[in-house]
């Protein structure tokens, strides 16, 4: 587009926005305008207290230019430690429809405690260049990012990450390249940047056991915008801010009802099926990482050409890391704190700290006096947020020496049941130690109305548990540990009874305990199971059970049983009513179980929209349209001594 006719047209649409109400579209209710009331004012504040440079395009070694807004203290005589925000989400600060900037109050707090505040889009998102791949690659664009900006004039040199979802997700990968100026982190709610750690094989929450998780699925709908508008490479930082004013390059999706989209078959086609865009999921738009992701497997080269991180890239930054109980990754995230803190330089391992909250994901700062997550009360899961991360970052951006690592612990977590904080320097915690329960049944299991048992030894002759998997009607999700999926699942903690009333529930429930059970760590569960197909899952949920029945969900996991033997190993099949043993990808919590209560494990072979359904044939899953049935057994006895282990921690 010529320079000059860009300049008219923004000319005309400013005198058409200021001319005609009809296209300032926030309404003109009460709230609407008390909003832009607000928001004006805290403009005006931000404009008495700081420089604001917004629109600034910041080249990458490419040649490709990444869109910031920048946020500095007015005082040019002193230089500013830096926060950093890297997104793909829109941080334009005009809100389009409300025709009035968004909310800068947290951009404020930081001016006015003495930091630079920068956000900058991923690339090729809304204003930044090139083309989009999940997690923001290549590496080298959050490197030179933060050399840039710890060389400005402004800047004192240090630099400090934060962020939650996917503008912590990156922080891993790209502190593991050490760039010049990183001081610290505090990623919060990062599992989808997990690519591989520990007994987790993810691929950053696109896998678990193998088995897809549907969230990206819903995500990537709303975030994949390779096809967009773009201003010419000359347009000038005023005349970008102006445009900014009038449409922010974000595509206008229409709305999906996720709860019935994620049903469609076959799985590749979801985002054809709701007249979803070209992008990295499932059409042919070329991807700099290289094929459409649902047709990876867990181990394709793929995904270490991106922006995950995987175990063996070092980190030596000081984290501050932020996991919820409710999150889709509590396994992957804590088992990343511990990998750091475990393979760092001995300085930088002593400055890994961990919070774990009872909430859904990023729901940190939600917590109330009463916080209720699904249906249970954690009662009050308040902190003080706000002082620990500018405590963190007064101490590594600032130097001062304000005590802020000796008074915090290690390890701050939330015991639900118990609803209270709890501190340790490790965790699991230290003298935490196992316990394990054997499943045992008649052969009757199914349902809650059946005869499964947790016990403390395996019965001594098998009796298999058998249930019917149809991949058309799977066991729905209800509650969990969950992200992003729209409508299609709410998260946290819900009773669990009506679901067990299904005979393709298996329920194992131990006696009611004498004691309180403090459980606090890793929960692994090991089965022997046969099946008269080639391949299906088998999934499991850990319950916590109330005196009066209620049954409150706390973690849940999956194996698709091809890759029982490794994601990084050839794919085995299952013969026919033959016995597997395998062990799935542990699940974590901390929960009290009260005298009175008592532990419960579901098994069954789906958890959908939660997970991918296995349609049983043996073949690609993700191209197909037709299942079949499964019979499915569990066994356990002397033989196939199938079991749960929790960690329990003595009081």
């Amino acid at each position: 587009m010529n320079k000059n006719l860009l300049k008219q047209l923004l000319l005309i649409i400013f005198i058409l926005a200021a001319a005609s109400p009809l296209l300032a579209q926030g309404g003109s209710s009460q709230n609407t305008e008390e909003q832009r009331a607000r928001r004006h004012s805290l403009e005006s504040e931000l404009q008495s207290i700081a420089v604001v440079e917004r629109k600034v395009m910041v080249r990458m070694r490419d040649g490709k230019r990444m869109a910031a807004d920048i946020y500095r203290p007015k005082d040019a005589a002193v230089k500013y430690p830096t926060i950093f925000s890297r997104t793909p989400y829109n941080f334009n600060f005009w809100d389009v429809n409300l025709r009035a900037p968004r909310d800068m109050s947290s951009i404020i707090d930081a001016v006015k405690r003495g930091y630079a505040y920068v956000v900058m889009n991923e690339r090729g998102h809304f204003f930044s260049e090139g083309n989009y791949d999940i997690l923001g690659p290549p590496l080298t664009d959050g490197e030179d990012a933060i050399e840039w900006i710890s060389s400005q004039g402004w800047s004192n040199g240090k630099v400090g990450l934060i962020g939650c979802s996917s503008t912590a997700e990156w922080q891993m990968a790209v502190a593991a390249r050490n760039p010049e100026g990183l001081a610290a982190m505090i990623p919060q709610g990062f599992g989808a940047g997990v690519g591989r750690v520990g007994p987790y094989f993810e691929q950053g929450n696109w896998y678990r056991g193998g088995a897809v998780q549907m969230l990206f699925i819903a995500w990537l709908y709303g975030q994949v915008n390779q096809v967009r508008p773009m201003l010419p490479a000359d347009a000038t930082q005023e005349e970008m801010i102006a445009a900014s004013r009038l449409f922010d390059l974000a595509p206008q999706m229409p709305p999906v009802d996720w709860s019935k989209a994620l049903a469609h078959l076959p799985v590749q086609d979801i985002h054809k099926a709701v007249d979803g865009p070209k992008g990295i999921f499932a059409d042919e738009m070329p991807v700099p990482t290289g094929g459409r992701m649902i047709q990876r497997a867990p181990n394709d080269p793929a995904w270490y050409k991106g922006g995950l991180w995987h175990d063996d890239m070092k980190i030596d930054t000081p984290g501050f890391w932020f996991v919820s109980w409710y999150d889709v990754s509590a396994g992957p995230n804590i088992a990343t704190y511990n990998h750091v803190r475990n393979t760092a330089s001995p300085d930088v391992a002593d400055k890994q700290y961990l919070v774990i909250a009872p909430t859904l994901h990023c729901g940190y700062k939600r917590a109330t006096e009463d916080t209720v997550v699904g249906e249970r009360s954690m009662g009050d899961a308040r902190l003080d947020y706000d002082e620990m991360t500018y405590g963190w970052f007064d101490h590594f951006l600032k130097g001062e020496d304000n005590g802020i690592l000796e008074k915090m612990p290690k390890v701050r977590y939330f015991t639900m049941g118990m609803n209270k904080w709890q501190s340790a320097e490790t965790w699991p915690p230290p003298g935490a130690k196992p316990m394990t329960f054997y499943l045992s049944s008649e052969g009757s299991a199914n349902s809650r109305n059946g005869d499964g048992k947790l016990t403390s030894a395996p019965p001594e002759n098998d009796a298999p548990d058998t249930f019917k998997y149809d991949p058309m009607n799977p066991v729905p999700s209800y509650g969990g540990n969950v992200c992003c999926t729209g409508n299609a699942v709410r998260g946290g903690a819900f009773d669990q009874r009506e679901m067990e009333k299904r005979d393709d529930i298996l329920v194992y429930t131990s006696e009611p305990l004498s004691e309180g059970v403090e459980l606090s760590g890793p929960i692994d569960v090991k089965l022997f199971v046969s099946s008269d197909v080639k391949d299906t899952d088998f999934t499991v949920k850990l319950i916590d059970v109330y005196p009066d029945g209620t049954a409150y969900n706390l973690d849940e996991t999956i194996q698709r049983m091809r890759y029982r033997e490794g994601f990084d190993k050839p794919l085995v099949w299952m013969e026919k009513r033959k016995v597997y043993g395998f062990s799935f990808s542990p699940m974590v919590t901390s929960n009290w179980f009260a005298p009175g209560h008592r532990i419960r494990i579901e098994i069954s072979s789906s958890n959908f929209p939660r997970f991918d359904r296995n349609l049983n044939t043996g073949g690609n899953n993700y191209d197909e349209s037709k299942g079949v049935i499964a019979t499915n057994s569990v066994h356990h006895s002397k033989q196939y001594p199938s079991s749960v282990t929790i960690t329990v921690v003595p009081r």
